[in-house]
């Protein structure tokens, strides 16, 4: 078995890398990454220790692709993956900079898979919801699972098409806007359905929820909680912004690790003609708010100010929980990382590493 992870070096590559390693004795694993992302670097050699052939080079060139085939399993896990990138808030990457490395660089990667006759797992994102329809949810204010106030759903008014008590389902809307980036993920989707039937090969597409663990790269629109906590350790500034400053905003957090096997299993099942599209995520068990994170930092490390900025940002969206029962029911998969224990190794490695969010960017 051979396969070609991209974006193999980042925070989810690597960790997919990683657990592919150890389930899959005798494969050949490639990771292709560009080492763009600062911070990416830093999981090279403990990937090359354990036998991963680490690849310099970037899917917008489809030399670079095509040199590493044929492979069984494409897992595309190489994205810009800031939604405000391609916006004035974006810093860097231009709008022309996130279509080709989102959509055209996928678009290389189903050209070749479907040359290797190839499966294909794409990583996408929960971005891909409609931001109007998510914006309108009915919500309340109550206290959330750590105490701390929270935003909640309230059941008792009428619940749009996709969303239950257990959170937002596959079927919510997509309806524009979704974001620039939303938007090139969904249209990777799209693409990488046809490409799955046209061809008759395998796919898997994961919307994830947010991910969070030890070393992923912290910035705040890539993933909060570890941006949150390092901050939080180092005693930067820290601000509630938005839905009235006081962190009610509230994210459902996964583990790289989980995400890591429920792709195991969805390989060991998939079937060419049989495409499989569901939420990898942590579901309400794991929904916190910011203001619930920021109690648990206050224990964990000791009073810290958080300013309040009342304004609401374009893209900024008040409660986003999937729900994943749709893989539940498929895989028999369930994330077995609490949200407390997540945050637990992320403090751990705040401490060990003082000076993470500078080597990262963050």
């Amino acid at each position: 078995m051979k396969f070609l992870v991209t974006g193999g070096c980042g925070f989810v590559g690597a960790a997919v890398c990683r657990r592919f390693a150890d389930a899959y004795a005798d494969a050949e694993i490639i990771a292709l990454d560009s080492l763009r992302r600062r911070g990416s670097e830093t999981n090279v050699a403990e990937l090359e220790g354990r036998g991963v052939r680490v690849i310099h080079g970037d899917i917008r060139q489809p030399a670079d692709v095509d040199s590493l085939g044929p492979v069984d399993w494409v897992i595309d896990a190489a994205a810009e993956p800031s939604v405000l990138a391609g916006t004035a808030a974006g810093g860097h990457t231009g709008r022309r900079q996130l279509v080709d490395h989102n959509l055209l660089g996928t678009v290389n990667l189903l050209e070749a898979a479907a040359r290797w006759q190839a499966g294909v797992v794409l990583l996408s994102t929960s971005r891909v919801y409609s931001i109007p329809a998510l914006a309108s949810l009915p919500l309340i204010e109550q206290g959330g699972r750590l105490g701390a106030p929270a935003f909640a759903l309230d059941t008792t008014r009428s619940l749009p098409t996709g969303l239950s008590p257990a959170g937002i389902s596959e079927a919510f809307s997509t309806a524009a806007p979704v974001s620039l980036y939303g938007a090139t993920k969904l249209a990777c989707e799209t693409l990488a359905l046809e490409y799955a039937h046209a061809v008759g090969t395998p796919l898997v597409v994961d919307r994830c929820g947010v991910l969070a663990g030890a070393g992923q790269f912290g910035r705040a629109d890539q993933g909060i909680f570890s941006w949150w906590i390092h901050r939080w350790a180092a005693g930067r500034p820290l601000s509630f912004i938005g839905f009235g400053g006081r962190g009610l905003q509230v994210r459902d957090c996964l583990h790289p690790d989980d995400l890591a096997d429920l792709l195991l299993r969805q390989l060991a099942a998939a079937r060419g003609g049989q495409p499989e599209l569901v939420h990898a995520a942590g579901g309400t068990a794991a929904a916190t708010s910011l203001a619930e994170l920021s109690g648990w930092c206050s224990t964990r490390f000791g009073h810290h100010d958080v300013a309040a900025s009342p304004e609401t940002r374009p893209y900024d969206l008040p409660w986003v929980v999937l729900d994943h029962a749709a893989a539940t029911a498929r895989h028999g998969w369930k994330p077995t990382r609490t949200p407390e224990s997540i945050f637990e190794e992320i403090a751990d490695h705040a401490e060990r590493h003082p000076g993470w969010l500078h080597r990262c960017g963050g």
